[in-house]
């Protein structure tokens, strides 16, 4: 059994389930007067009037009262959107990142959830103006505006909701005893830099751990200690040491904390770590945990396929290489799951053994937009005249996954 393909699977068919349950139609999706000659000057008045504020520091203990107003913004009076229609944007965008995600990290584990990739990449569109909003709008699987003076051809905010919306859906039912998932959402700025209310407004939501703070970055070792500390304090799982350093140049950084645990009822766990062989030729010794039961299994194309109910909404899928063969395809297990996996399944009576797995994925979105053809999209020319009204330099567009399985007894 080999982890890099068991546990992929695991956070991308929860993803993809709730990306299924609900629809929209992309009208909803779309400024319609976004070639309007009047609608134009209106974006170029908006660029001007938008109000800021100054961030409380990093190493301030009080809340600003502007931060307690977000945590208690509410969301009646919102319409809850579907994303049928975003599905294969986000998809893509997820398919591609990951693709450069196995050139970078080549055999290590990856924890690659498309729906937060796309999420970190609309937030920054959301503050982007003219030609660095157009090169996102692309990039999140939209055509470019007509006209190049309107930079916004989708509601960017509309579309956000949906997201959460649909981050959320799994979690809104009684039924979430299978899953846990905590979320972190920090913005931290350069002091003295002005951040944009409604940019702010924008990405907090009631259910989200949202922080904005300064941070002086001119000495990067000790803006990652700050931060590291920070981000551990703030955290509900205790965070630890993610961030290592970032160019010295940066004024501006974004970075989103996730944290899945997959609770399995009714396993056991061994009394000593198991064999458990990363390749044909590596293996470790890990703590290994048993489930016995009636599963869904099947077997195709050389992968064993089985699913595990964690609860009555929620599954954990797994798919192992028959006959101890690697995978020399990652399309066999491609970032969406293809409706074969869960096709003509029989039930069999199996008695599992897998690992118990802690561990996290900390990806910086710069160096994901070379398929783009925009390795500098994010860089000093970047254009965030609707995040901020200086200059700003973004560092690590950060998004660090934690994945833990933990055992319940039935």
């Amino acid at each position: 059994m080999k982890v890099g393909v068991i546990l992929p699977c695991v956070l991308l068919y929860l993803t993809t389930g709730g990306c299924d349950r609900v629809y929209v139609h992309p009208f909803y999706l779309t400024s319609l007067n976004s070639t309007d000659v009047n609608s134009c000057k209106k974006l170029e008045e908006r660029e001007q009037l938008v109000k800021m504020f100054v961030p409380f520091s990093i190493e301030s203990h009080f809340t600003s009262t502007y931060e307690e107003s977000l945590r208690n913004k509410s969301e009646e009076g919102k319409k809850h959107l579907g994303v049928k229609f975003l599905k294969d944007p986000i998809y893509i965008l997820g398919a591609r990142f990951y693709k450069e995600l196995k050139k970078i990290h080549r055999d290590s584990n990856i924890i690659l959830s498309p729906i937060f990739m796309y999420e970190s990449m609309l937030s920054i569109y959301l503050g982007a103006s003219r030609q660095t909003a157009d090169n996102l709008q692309v990039v999140l699987g939209f055509d470019p505006p007509h006209n190049s003076s309107c930079t916004f051809k989708i509601d960017g905010h509309k579309v956000l909701f949906a997201l959460k919306f649909i981050l959320n859906a799994p979690l809104r039912t009684r039924d979430t005893e299978g899953l846990t998932f905590s979320k972190l959402l920090c913005l931290f700025s350069a002091p003295g830099t002005h951040l944009s209310e409604s940019f702010v407004h924008e990405l907090a939501f009631p259910d989200v751990n949202f922080h904005v703070r300064a941070v002086d970055f001119a000495n990067p070792t000790e803006a990652a200690k700050q931060i590291n500390a920070f981000v551990e304090r703030k955290s509900t799982h205790r965070t630890k040491g993610l961030l290592a350093d970032f160019d010295q140049e940066t004024t501006l950084l974004l970075a989103t904390y996730t944290h899945f645990k997959a609770v399995i009822n009714g396993a056991s766990p061994l009394k000593e770590p198991q064999e458990f062989w990363l390749d044909s030729q590596t293996k470790i010794f890990v703590p290994m945990m048993t489930l016995t039961g009636i599963f869904k299994y099947k077997y195709q194309t050389g992968l064993s396929i089985v699913k595990i109910p964690l609860s009555k909404s929620i599954i954990l899928l797994l798919l192992q290489p028959s006959n101890n063969k690697e995978l020399l395809n990652d399309d066999q297990y491609s970032l969406t799951p293809s409706s074969k996996w869960f096709q003509d399944l029989q039930s069999k009576q199996i008695h599992l053994t897998f690992p118990r797995v802690s561990f996290t994925s900390m990806y910086n979105l710069q160096e994901l937009l070379g398929p783009y053809g925009m390795p500098n999209l994010l860089r000093k020319e970047v254009n965030l005249r609707l995040l901020s009204n200086s200059n700003v330099t973004i560092g690590k567009g950060l998004t660090s996954s934690k994945l833990h399985t933990q055992i319940m007894f039935a």
